[in-house]
């Protein structure tokens, strides 16, 4: 009986430690894969113009594309992938979700923050709830209006950095319009990337997508190569693109695939909620930008409000 009851406490024992274990690895894992997301805002705004953006959109789409192409190929040749049914939605993700999502926000690294790409990108969960609203998808309760209310009052305080009149700005429309627009491209994307090939698995889609993306990208690049080669072959602009398609490109999105498979899609979630934490981070590290307080009253409203709205 003595033995029962010493077997009975060691199990007791391990079951706490083995939780504490996966707990660290989650956040472990949440960590990285919000800093390797982030790590693309940095570059936007650490560039600054200096690689030209569609180029360097080109390029890492191309990397992901490449990189992932053996998980996309066998899934095709398995018959998870029917191209010929997925083709429209797969290049309409890859424009939404890569080409608006690439070359715009490099292009508003030249006039706008890395802080200010995160929160405004941060509205993307929340956009997704309007749009699912409007077409019926999803039903929106008090709660989630109000969310939704809230975030948007803290895009519109850090776009107009308290001064609503600069909204219209020609400075404002330049970078931060320009992020809206991203925003609202990946806002799209997320309701598409499902159903476009929805039996494949997502770095299968990824690769798909990517590969969409680095082709909407490429007649601008074309232009760059042409106008401003010196740019877009120097040593500084091949290792941006290696960076681009290695930290937040493949590793980024194997790391939340890693995650989603780990811990589930709704616990992945979170780190939407570590990226502007990690990009502000990282912008007073690498950049010396750090947050202002209109900043984080901003974000604050921005990430309650989408924890709200995100709320059943």
């Amino acid at each position: 009986m003595g033995k029962e009851i010493s077997d009975g406490g060691d199990d007791a024992g391990a079951a706490p430690s083995a939780e504490a274990w996966l707990g660290a690895v989650a956040l472990i894992g949440f960590i990285l894969v919000a800093t390797a997301q982030a790590s693309n805002q940095i570059l936007a705004r650490g560039l600054a113009g200096s690689v030209p953006p569609f180029a360097l959109a080109f390029f890492r789409w191309s990397i992901v594309a490449i990189g992932l192409a053996p998980i996309a190929f066998a899934e095709i040749r398995a018959g998870r992938v029917p191209l010929g049914k997925n083709i429209w939605p797969i290049l309409a993700a890859g424009f939404m979700g890569m080409f608006l999502c690439g070359g715009p926000v490099y292009a508003a690294g030249i006039s706008t923050t890395a802080i200010h790409i995160a929160l405004i990108m941060a509205l993307s969960p929340v956009t997704v709830l309007m749009i699912s609203a409007v077409l019926g998808i999803e039903h929106v309760g008090p709660l989630q209006w109000l969310g939704t209310a809230l975030a948007l009052a803290g895009a519109l305080l850090i776009i107009s950095g308290g001064h609503p009149e600069t909204l219209f700005a020609l400075e404002t429309a330049a970078g931060d319009g320009l992020v809206v627009i991203a925003m609202l491209g990946w806002s799209g994307y997320t309701l598409l990337q499902s159903r476009a090939a929805p039996k494949a698995s997502l770095l299968a889609r990824m690769s798909l997508f990517a590969g969409a993306g680095a082709l909407f990208s490429l007649p601008q690049a074309l232009i760059e190569m042409w106008t401003t080669p010196a740019q877009v072959f120097s040593t500084k602009a091949v290792s941006a693109y290696v960076f681009a398609g290695i930290v937040p490109g493949l590793l980024a999105y194997a790391g939340f695939a890693w995650l989603g498979g780990k811990f589930g899609s709704v616990r992945t979630s979170l780190v939407l909620y570590l990226g502007p934490i990690a990009s502000a981070l990282l912008s007073f590290a690498i950049l010396g930008e750090p947050p202002k307080l209109i900043h984080l009253l901003g974000g604050v409203l921005i990430l309650g409000g989408v924890w709200a709205s995100l709320r059943k």
